[in-house]
Formats: C-alpha cells, structure tokens, sequence
C-alpha cells in the first residue's frame, strides 16, 4: 500500500466545506430523538478529513445532510448551517441542490450491491450522472465513462459497461462506484465506508485508487469509517463522533500519538498491531446509547473510566490542547 499523502493543505485557507453546529432529529409519536447535536467540523481543499466512530455514533448522517439526504416527514433539520463554497445547503431547494448532488459533490455508498440498480447496465448508470449534469454527446459520455474505469483500473472497460452489477465482484463493483463518484471532477467526495466488506489485498488496492485520482483531480474527501487503519492511511485530520457529538479533532498523526479523549484513547488500544504480545484486544466496556435512551450530560460516560459528577450533568465545550487539536472532555476543560 502506498504511503499517507504529506503535502497537508495550510490550515489558515478557507475551507472548502464549513459544517457548523448542526443538529439533526427525528420525530416519532413519542418525542423528538437527536441523531447529530451541535457537530462543527471543515474540510479544505485538497485534504482528506476522517470520521471515525462506533456505528451509530452520527457519522453518516452528519455525512449525509450536507446534502440534505437524510429525507422524510420526520426529519427535522432543527439547528447549524453547512456553508459550501460560502453557500448553506440546509437553506437550498431541491433544485438548488440537484445542481450540486453528483455534480459538485458526489458520495460513494457504504453498500455497493445496493447503490447500483441491479436492472440497469453500468454504462447506463454511469451514463446517466452525466446526461444530468453535463451536455456531452452520446460518444463523448460513453468515451469519458470507459475512461474513468480505465482509471480504477478495471480492464476492458467496454465490456464492463454492457454487464449488470450482479457480474461484477464486490471489489469491482465498489471501483464503479469510485468511477461513477468522480465522473463531473467534483469538488468533495463523501465516502461513507468504501471499503467495508473487502478483503485486505483489495482494500489496500481500492484505497491506492482513491489517492491516486485525489492527487490527479485535486479533490477533497471526507472518508466515514470505523477502521483506524484505514483512517491512518488515508486522513490529514480526523474527527472522532461519539453519541451525536464531536469529541476529539486533530491532525492524523497527532491524534494517534497524543489522543486526549477517553473514546479516542479506547478506540487506538482496541486496533490489533504488528508484534502484539498478547492474542486478546482492549475492549471498551459497553455499547452506543440508543437515541431513545442517551445518556444526559457526556454521552460516553456511562463507559468512560474517568467519569466524574461533572459528566453526567453537561456536555464539556471544545477545547483546546495543542495547534489544530481540540477536545471536548471535562479533564481538559478550562477551569
């Protein structure tokens, strides 16, 4: 596997994304339950950003409202703004944000079997990301579509496209993903856990594509997953979630030397590692509160070995523990 990208964008350029201070609920006939509550985080241009958490502990859906994906009558986008290139996506119309889904920003699915439509051919589904957004004649779409997959390194490319996805493998599959993602050159790439599923060899293959293409395209990406290995191979920066919130934030390397927050700290000793003297793993204690029975206060003190009376009465504000690295922990509080 190729070496972690080093030339980090500066910290002091405008961000490309801005998410700030978001919540999302979801309103059922007993009470309103919070899925994101008070998330702030930005991506820059050229970088990668890692989310990283537990599942259910917010990732994708602070993920997928920055376009407004999380949908239905019982979504309720109560609170934040989520500034791209200087524009709210929370305040767009349909409309405003179709000009932007696939063609500005695009996502890469957790699932590939289920992202793409078993019925259609991929040079169909390929095909029709472009007639979208682009006014490319019906050979200039199908040349640029056998491109991109000549990209990800999928060999005959032309007869790739008249297949189903059920004649692909899982790791095909997800590199038509990556194709289709990356097809209008966006500007941001989400990628929520591209790589779940696949064995190591093709993970490591997959992830290599990725970076190639970022360097060749110069987008960013947000990478969503619960793999820490991934995350150091991959991120600039990583956001550690936890119960809806943000509780750690800092440069990749950074957080892996020096993690502050109880859940990080968890989360490194519970990754297995090269001459492990032992053959059983840290665990953390416990599980991901339910949104129908979150804790009050830090919702990770029910399983944090240096809870105190403080955690359990209020969530601690971010704070600041060295150059671009920030916590949200009463230990480090400012007193």
């Amino acid at each position: 596997m190729s070496e972690k990208k080093t030339d980090m964008p500066a910290a002091g350029q405008e961000p490309l994304l801005r998410v700030s201070h978001l919540r999302v609920s979801f309103q059922t006939d007993k009470a309103l339950l919070c899925a994101v509550e008070d998330v702030s985080f930005d991506v820059r241009k050229g970088e990668t950003l890692g989310i990283v958490g537990e599942s259910g502990c917010g990732k994708s859906i602070s993920c997928m409202s920055i376009l407004k994906l999380v949908q239905g009558e019982n979504v309720r986008y109560e609170n934040g703004a989520v500034l791209f290139e200087g524009e709210d996506t929370l305040s767009m119309t349909d409309k405003q944000l179709q000009k932007i889904r696939g063609r500005k920003i695009s996502m890469i699915f957790q699932e590939p079997m289920t992202a793409l439509n078993p019925l259609y051919t991929i040079g169909d589904q390929m095909g029709e990301v472009l007639k979208l957004h682009t006014k490319l004649s019906k050979k200039e779409i199908w040349d640029r579509c056998c491109e991109m997959l000549e990209k990800v390194r999928i060999p005959n490319s032309r007869e790739i496209m008249l297949r189903y996805p059920f004649n692909l493998s899982g790791g095909m599959r997800q590199r038509v993903m990556i194709a289709m993602a990356l097809l209008t050159n966006p500007e941001l790439v989400i990628a929520d856990e591209p790589t779940t599923a696949l064995d190591v060899t093709i993970q490591a293959q997959v992830l290599d594509v990725m970076k190639d293409l970022q360097k060749e395209y110069g987008c960013s990406y947000i990478f969503i997953t619960h793999d820490l290995g991934v995350i150091s191979e991959m991120a600039d920066r990583v956001v550690v979630m936890y119960g809806g919130r943000v509780c750690e934030c800092a440069a990749t390397d950074t957080l892996f030397e020096h993690p502050y927050h109880p859940y990080t700290r968890g989360l490194i000793a519970s990754r297995p590692y090269r001459g492990m003297k032992t053959d059983r793993l840290p665990v953390i204690p416990g599980n991901v509160p339910s949104l129908n029975n979150k804790p009050a206060g830090c919702p990770f003190h029910t399983r944090c070995p240096d809870a105190m009376d403080c955690c359990r009465e209020a969530f601690p504000e971010e704070t600041a523990v060295g150059e671009g690295h920030t916590v949200a922990c009463w230990k480090y509080a400012k007193k």
